[in-house]
């Protein structure tokens, strides 16, 4: 590996998990010296989209929860060398390792439609669903160029069993791309065989901020890199020509005021391009949260700005323009008393922990929930319960509250939810002794949306001496958006290529070449 000199200074645009990542390996990898690691970050948080806070008085929240699986090489390659949080004399990988072992998902109630279970044994295909499924996968990607999935599939696949399972587990919509679609079928094909049961999902111990974020931010800091709060990169000016790209210099706005940084020969930086948790609101128990369609995030701002000088930087229309097919909701629930959990582990058949999701099939709202492994917060009593789900379409009526998800309050949301489940006896119980935290999310699967192969900027842009882009916006080949294997797999690319490095990039899993996986996966998609 080239290392880099002992004035080198290294500045990354975010503080999110590819941020976090890319300044892991500038110092176990490249040698930096901490203090010349400086990460800025617009808000007085760190962590980007893993985030999860609060406090047992007035509800914790957290906007979303990643999931995990065996191939999550570049995952596994960085959280080996960090300490966990609950015990530093093993890694982080190790705990959610060990954490696996005992609480695997088997999940009994994956759907549920009319206060029951639904057999999903049978996938709901027809064989025309088989057919089209597999012409997809076998479809080069410049032919899928701003195709949604409707494009691909007719009615009925979104009728199946299949489509509702997968949908919630990644978040997917019909109006989204079908090269992402692809990708995931591909990427997960080792999969297939379990997708009923979930068993192929591992989770963290506890949620991702305390099990991922805290410890790599303990990490860096004894290492002594510098994280900026409050401080936004506004722009970065280019010097572009047909031989290379140089940044050359940083415009920084912090405290109200306009700062600029030069940038020297050896400096290096790194930009994370885009958010999918920009301009996300809360509510309440008794407030719906306000949808912001106003961009006021950095990252969004940077990208437009850095794009604009050349189209080698991406595009970022596809994925900021269309809110109303970019937003969905979650919520937060924090209980006083375990009613939900009893109610919720005798019904599903599964302890907190080993049940995975349960989607509400014939929810308008396409409700979705999880029991957690409990705490799920590293500070939380034994006293206090916290769960989580979420809704994919918040702008149709409910099926018992008769108002948008988007309009409701969090004692609605969890009314309606309750109300499917037939737990009405205990629903006003459960409401009293609940806070409820609903979040809007405007942009939580933009980099979802249909696009064309040229929308997203290579990680090292051809020419790229000194920068690089990383994050859920920048393009990886084969590899899927919205999972924090793909913000470190960008981490490693853009800091192994920009150092010139003989460390190769973690393996990429492909188990769609396995002879065996897809003869697994062919049986489980003609069950009945």
């Amino acid at each position: 590996m080239t290392k880099k000199n002992s004035a080198t200074k290294a500045y990354l645009v975010g503080s999110g998990i590819a941020s976090l990542s890319a300044a892991c390996y500038l110092v176990k990898e490249g040698g930096l010296d901490g203090k010349n690691i400086i990460i800025f970050e617009q808000d007085e948080k760190y962590g980007g989209s893993l985030d999860a806070g609060g406090n047992p008085t007035d509800g914790y929240s957290m906007r979303g929860g990643r999931m995990f699986e065996e191939k999550f090489n570049c995952t596994y390659d960085l959280l080996s060398f960090i300490p966990s949080i609950s015990d530093p004399k093993r890694s982080a990988k190790d705990e959610l390792m060990e954490f696996h072992q005992e609480f695997f998902w088997n999940d009994k109630a994956r759907l549920v439609a009319g206060g029951e279970i639904v057999d999903v044994a049978n996938l709901g295909f027809h064989e025309r669903d088989r057919i089209d499924l597999v012409k997809l996968c076998v479809t080069p990607e410049a032919l899928l160029e701003n195709k949604t999935i409707e494009d691909v599939f007719q009615a009925h696949f979104f009728e199946s069993n299949f489509w509702f399972i997968w949908c919630t587990t990644f978040a997917f919509e019909p109006w989204h791309s079908a090269i992402e679609f692809k990708r995931y079928c591909l990427r997960f094909t080792h999969l297939f065989s379990t997708i009923d049961t979930m068993s192929g999902i591992y989770r963290t111990q506890f949620n991702q901020f305390d099990a991922m974020v805290r410890p790599i931010v303990k990490w860096l800091k004894a290492h002594n890199v510098q994280f900026e709060m409050g401080a936004e990169i506004t722009d970065i000016a280019m010097r572009l020509d047909e031989k290379e790209k140089i940044a050359e210099k940083l415009y920084i706005k912090r405290n109200g005021k306009e700062e600029e940084i030069e940038l020297l020969a050896d400096d290096l930086v790194f930009i994370t391009n885009g958010s999918m948790t920009a301009n996300s609101t809360t509510g309440s128990k008794q407030a719906a949260p306000v949808l912001q369609t106003e961009k006021t995030g950095g990252s969004w701002k940077l990208w437009q700005k850095l794009a604009a000088k050349t189209p080698e930087f991406g595009n970022t229309a596809p994925f900021c323009t269309d809110i109303q097919k970019t937003k969905w909701m979650s919520f937060t629930v924090t209980a006083k008393d375990a009613t939900f959990f009893d109610l919720l582990e005798k019904f599903s058949g599964s302890q907190a922990g080993k049940g995975g999701l349960v989607t509400i099939k014939d929810s308008n709202w396409l409700l979705t929930v999880v029991l957690n492994h409990q705490p799920h917060y590293y500070d939380q009593p034994k006293d206090v319960w916290v769960w989580w789900g979420y809704g994919l379409f918040p702008d149709k009526e409910g099926n018992f509250v008769k108002k948008k998800m988007s309009e409701c309050s969090g004692d609605e949301m969890l009314l309606e939810l309750l109300s499917h489940l037939r737990f009405t006896q205990q629903a006003q119980h459960i409401i009293n002794t609940s806070i409820i935290i609903p979040a809007m999310m405007p942009y939580i699967t933009s980099q979802f949306m249909p696009r064309t192969g040229k929308d997203r900027p290579k990680v090292i842009p051809d020419g790229a001496r000194n920068f690089a882009f990383i994050g859920q916006y920048a393009e990886i080949p084969d590899d899927v958006v919205f999972t924090v294997e793909y913000s470190v797999r960008t981490a490693q690319t853009a800091v192994f290529g920009l150092l010139k490095s003989d460390r190769k990039v973690s393996p990429f899993y492909k188990g769609q070449y396995d002879p065996g996986i897809l003869m697994d996966a062919l049986k489980m998609l003609h069950r009945k």
